[in-house]
């Protein structure tokens, strides 16, 4: 990924440079004009029906039918209902909230601030975001209302309104998603996994057939090694899908990123193929050409034969990608159909619960919503005690800039601002100036407003180098041009409303870059430390006696490993975006954890499988004499990876010596057993465990050696 991180540093040229940037960013792609046309249309829809009928908070309404985020189309039905269910329950505990605290400004505050807290709180510990995200929408943008000087009646009727005007704009959301899912069926996760395999599949076939490379295949495998797939994961973890569903193609996201990410570095080192190298490449094009179709069918790949460390090759990156495009099918042994995942987790899985299994073991969750409810609530204090109720807008920002899943960076900053002002101060404020006033109708408006809105949706959809700067201007000119009736005669309300955006960001800045921040190097590194180490405890679970208690337990950790491995890629794509004497130390860490990542991604999974083997689940019971000689091996796992995470911490940590040594008596125990009771029914159970056992152990070591 070294020369693909260069393309985003500055060269000598800043011009060429910036030019170049745009071409790649603005560049159509796959599925871009589909997802631009269905936000704007819906944003569009929201907007004439919010005019037309006189509804209040039109400007929310169209924000949301903007940025609302793309459910799979499994859970659009579902998401419809809980977004009125939401937005009802926010309304009652607003007049609750009014009933006791409104007469006494200080009770308020309280109230208000503890109501920040669960709000934020709610957005990362809540097993369903969709209800957090709308619960703290409504409460956000009701709360200047509660503090106006106006009558209850007019107070309690705003607030209706709001539920309503937003509910509107949530149910054109979900029919525009319902009527796209109809006309393009298959899954939403494996086209644009199917899309990256292309592409890399279309590289090999060139260097097979000893052509040159074309440019589009040559863009676009940059771009989608720029993009990254940060949104597919978060729709991945906001889905129906089961746990194993998601932790399964979490690590094939990650697989077919690395082999993105080998493809794009390929194009850049001008590589000679000879005849031998170029029959590699041409079967490794034919097997990923394979899994592409098994995995559009819905099927597990097939397995297919790999080359073995010994087969030497003069391509640079030939046996990584081979060795990348092997262990795809490894991730999903043991599936029958990928399809039989989408209905809600059964089986051995605990029931579904409100919130996440960790929300209250991981600190994460507690930290996020104190950064966030200090923010939300500075802002609050600030325009009260200035007496400025026309910057309420600070207190929005504070949560729409939170619903993001941009990382913490200057680059963020930079979006978050530029977009403000190119959003409030050249379309909102200029459109007032310039075009509003010869503007004498709803379809005039309803042109200028789809303009501004294919422009913001457009950036919007770009990777994350500039996605939120598009969101940022949608929300100014919203905000500005979409809460009165009429056209605005005095621009203090846009300015107003600019101040406000800009103090919400500023304050946001301060409290999560700054007073709670860390650069994404640091970050990266943490997260990737802490990871190794909560898998050595996955490696020595079950601990309780329990059976109850064990299965409750391991799914709280496995969902704080899957986040936490999410959350490294996420700071990785961060480091990219960072400037400083450390920069070229820090990507190059970042290379490095890149390349580890699908390792230790494979060896949690494989951990899942084996953990049923030390639960003794029906049909995975094992003999006395294994089981204590699995206990020995995970024990030893365990020390090896706290000795990883030891080393990376800069401690003087040596390797665990009894590491192979355990593995060596577990194998000796399952082959005596076999010659022991060659007729024993679970034999066939013994090869795949020893098999795993085996992977486990070779994942291990290689990391350990790499590290």
């Amino acid at each position: 990924m070294g020369s693909v991180a260069q393309s985003v540093s500055l060269p000598a040229r800043p011009l060429t440079w910036f030019t170049e940037f745009l071409k790649e960013e603005l560049a159509p792609y796959p599925g871009r004009v589909a997802l631009v046309a269905r936000m704007v249309i819906a944003a569009t829809l929201a907007m004439i029906i919010s005019m037309t009928f006189r509804l209040p908070e039109g400007a929310y309404g169209a924000v949301f039918a903007l940025t609302t985020s793309r459910e799979s189309p499994q859970a659009t039905v579902a998401a419809v209902k809980t977004m009125t269910i939401a937005f009802v329950l926010a309304a009652a505990y607003e007049l609750i909230g009014a009933m006791f605290f409104l007469d006494d400004p200080v009770k308020r505050l309280f109230w208000l601030i503890v109501t920040f807290f669960l709000m934020f709180y709610a957005l990362s510990a809540l097993t369903n975001y969709t209800a957090a995200a709308r619960f703290g929408y409504l409460v956000i943008i009701t709360t200047p209302l509660w503090d106006s000087h106006v009558s209850a009646e007019t107070r309690v009727e705003g607030t209706l309104w709001a539920v309503w005007t937003i509910t509107i704009a949530s149910v054109i959301t979900a029919l525009l998603e319902l009527i796209s899912a109809e006309l393009n069926q298959g899954f939403d996760l494996v086209k644009p996994i199917a899309e990256s395999l292309s592409s890399v599949e279309q590289l090999l076939n060139c260097y097979a057939e000893d052509r040159s490379v074309d440019e589009a295949i040559e863009k676009r495998i940059t771009r989608l090694a720029m993009v990254g797939v940060s949104r597919l994961r978060r729709n991945l973890q906001r889905s129906s899908y089961t746990s194993q569903y998601r932790e399964q193609m979490g690590a094939i996201l990650a697989l077919v990123t690395r082999l993105v990410d080998l493809a794009a570095n390929s194009i850049h080192l001008g590589i000679e193929v000879s005849d031998p190298e170029r029959k590699r490449m041409r079967n490794l094009a034919e097997r990923i050409a394979d899994i592409r179709v098994d995995l559009e069918r819905g099927m597990v790949p097939r397995q297919t034969e790999s080359y073995t460390e010994s087969e030497a090759c003069a391509v640079p990156l030939l046996h990584e990608m081979e060795t990348t495009v092997s262990q795809m099918h490894e991730v999903l042994v043991g599936s029958q159909s990928l399809k039989a995942y989408a209905p809600p987790a059964v089986g051995d899985a605990p029931r579904p619960t409100l919130l996440r299994r960790d929300a209250l073991s991981n600190s994460e969750h507690i930290k996020f919503g104190l950064k966030g409810c200090l923010a939300a609530s500075l802002c609050y204090i600030i325009y009260n005690l200035v007496d400025w109720p026309g910057i309420s807008t600070a207190v929005t920002t504070c949560f729409l800039t939170a619903l993001s899943t941009v990382g913490s960076s200057r680059q963020k900053q930079v979006l978050r601002i530029t977009g403000a002002f190119v959003g409030g101060v050249v379309f909102g404020i200029g459109a007032q100036v310039f075009i509003l006033p010869h503007l004498d109708s709803i379809g005039e408006f309803t042109v200028l407003f789809m303009v501004v809105t294919v422009i913001s949706a457009w950036l919007s959809t770009c990777s994350a180098r500039l996605s939120y700067f598009g969101t940022q201007v949608a929300v100014a000119f919203y905000l500005i041009n979409l809460q009165e009736f009429k056209i605005q005669t005095s621009l203090g309300v846009a300015r107003d409303r600019v101040a406000g955006i800009l103090l919400g960001l500023f304050i946001m800045w301060l409290v999560f870059d700054q007073l709670w921040g860390a650069p994404a190097g640091v970050e990266m590194k943490r997260a990737f430390i802490s990871n190794i180490r909560l898998l050595a405890q996955f490696a020595r679970e079950p601990l309780s006696k329990d059976s109850r208690i064990a299965i409750e337990g391991t799914f709280t950790l496995r969902e704080t490993i899957n986040n936490s491995l999410d959350k490294v890629r996420s700071l990785a794509d961060g480091v990219l975006f960072e400037f400083g004497p450390s920069r070229e130390q820090d990507l190059a860490l970042r290379n490095r954890i890149r390349q580890w990542q699908p390792q230790l991604r494979m060896l949690f999974l494989t951990r899942i499988a084996l953990w049923k083997y030390r639960m003794r689940l029906p049909g995975f019971e094992l003999p006395e004499t294994i089981s204590s000689a699995q206990e020995e091996f995970d024990g030893e796992l365990a020390k090896t990876l706290d000795a990883m995470a030891s080393r990376l911490e800069g401690k003087t940590n040596e390797r665990e010596p009894g590491f192979e040594d355990s593995f060596k008596h577990l194998e000796q125990a399952v082959q005596s057993f076999s010659l022991e009771k060659p007729q024993e029914a679970l034999l066939p159970r013994l090869e795949t465990f020893l098999a795993l056992s085996q992977r486990a152990e070779s994942l291990a070591t290689s990391l350990d050696s790499e590290i």
